[in-house]
Formats: C-alpha cells, sequence, structure tokens
C-alpha cells in the first residue's frame, strides 16, 4: 500500500481518492476467527442473550462458569451506559449501538458453542481523515481473559487496514485500567491522556488515547497472530 512518510509532502492521488471510496456507516461484514466470529448486531437476535450474559446473573459457556458477579464492576463501570435494569433498558442501548450513523456495531460469538459474549464496533468512522476507532467493547466475564477480545480485536484491525485505513485509536476512560493494559499488550501506542474529554454518567472522564498507524501495522499483525497462537 502506498504510504507518505514525509508529513510536508502532498498525499499520493490513490490515498486521497480513497477517502471518496469508504462509506460512513462501514459496510456489514462477517469477520471470522478461530475463537470468535463477528457478526453485524442484530437487536431481536441478540438482546435476550447479551442481556443474559452481562447483567449479573450466573452465565455459563461450555465448561467454563460464573457466578453471581456484581455487572457495573466486572462489565459497565467504564462504559457510557449500564449497567441495565431492564431488557428494555438494554435493548433501547444496542438500537443506538446500531442505529450510530458512523460506526459499526458486531455482536461477537464464541465459534465453540455459537453463544453470543459480547460486542464491538468499528466507530467514530472518519473516511476523510482516513481514520476510524475500535470502542464500545464489552464482554460477558465469562468470556473475558480467554483470547476472545484479542482476536476480535485482531479481525476489526485487519479489517480496517485492508479497507486503506491509515490510523486506528482505541480510548478508555483513564481509570479503565484493565483496558489500558489491554491496548498496549495487543500492540497500540499510548498517545497520552485528554483531561476533561467528556462528562460520563454525571462524572468527569479523562480519556487515554491509543493508535495503530498503517506503517505499524505488519509488525503489530506479527504480535497479535503470535499472541492468537498462545
Amino acid at each position: 500500500m502506498m504510504t507518505n512518510d514525509n508529513k510536508t509532502d502532498r498525499l499520493a492521488d490513490e490515498i486521497l481518492a480513497r477517502r471518496e471510496r469508504l462509506p460512513l456507516k462501514p459496510d456489514a461484514v462477517t469477520l471470522e476467527g478461530r475463537r470468535v466470529r463477528l457478526l453485524p448486531l442484530d437487536v431481536e437476535r441478540d438482546k435476550e442473550a447479551l442481556y443474559a450474559a452481562t447483567n449479573g446473573s450466573p452465565v455459563a459457556l461450555g465448561e467454563r462458569s460464573v457466578g453471581a458477579y456484581d455487572a457495573d464492576e466486572v462489565v459497565w463501570r467504564y462504559m457510557s451506559a449500564g449497567p441495565f435494569a431492564t431488557l428494555e433498558a438494554f435493548t433501547a442501548y444496542l438500537r443506538r449501538l446500531v442505529d450510530t450513523p458512523n460506526a459499526l456495531a458486531f455482536c461477537v460469538f464464541d465459534v465453540a458453542t455459537g453463544q453470543q459474549v459480547g460486542s464491538a464496533s468499528l466507530m467514530n468512522n472518519a473516511p476523510e481523515h482516513l481514520k476510524i476507532e475500535i470502542g464500545a467493547v464489552w464482554y460477558s466475564p465469562v468470556a473475558q481473559r480467554t483470547g476472545a477480545n484479542t482476536e476480535a480485536t485482531y479481525l476489526m484491525l485487519r479489517r480496517a487496514f485492508e479497507l486503506g485505513y491509515r490510523r486506528v485509536e482505541w480510548k478508555c476512560n483513564a481509570l479503565n485500567e484493565r483496558s489500558r493494559h489491554s491496548a498496549l499488550r495487543m500492540g497500540f501506542t499510548f498517545e497520552g491522556i485528554q483531561e476533561y474529554h467528556m462528562i460520563i454518567k454525571g462524572r468527569t472522564r479523562d480519556t487515554a488515547w491509543f493508535r495503530i498507524l498503517n506503517r505499524e501495522w505488519p509488525d503489530v499483525k506479527r504480535h497479535l497472530e503470535g499472541l492468537l497462537e498462545t
């Protein structure tokens, strides 16, 4: 893929033309992995299974199981919404994810069992700048620390760079140590903290920013593939 490393030079015509080919709402696709399969989120298909997997009730995935847990602490504390007291409230949240005009929300399925275990999105899409974000990432505790997030992220990164994006971002609440550790472990570069970035759930959110650039992707791709082999 042609790139311009000198930031003072005009970008190649091919790069500039690529911005016109990418839609604001990413095209719906299925991304296949060995551990997980990412399908465009279907509210009616996925709402009950995802709610049951993330509302604090005991949950099982094959031979793995988790007893009752604090849904706020384990899943939703650093998300923009949740936890959800009712299926109706959760369904409304899913509809907002699906209807976001510059995002594609995925439902993450465990391949071995066919169960819905979480969600992740290609979001904040900015084709004019050839950048996109991986975000709105949440998983049932029964799928956490299983490699599901690593493979899902790998599949979305591969998709984005194959489409011709130059930058993929990962942002999280600066207090979210687990998300920050995951970003670094997967090969994202930390760019700093934007203070007073947002007000979420009545609280100030400082945001930690991470990124992968297209010139960094070949090395990150090999790194992620190595992680997925372990």
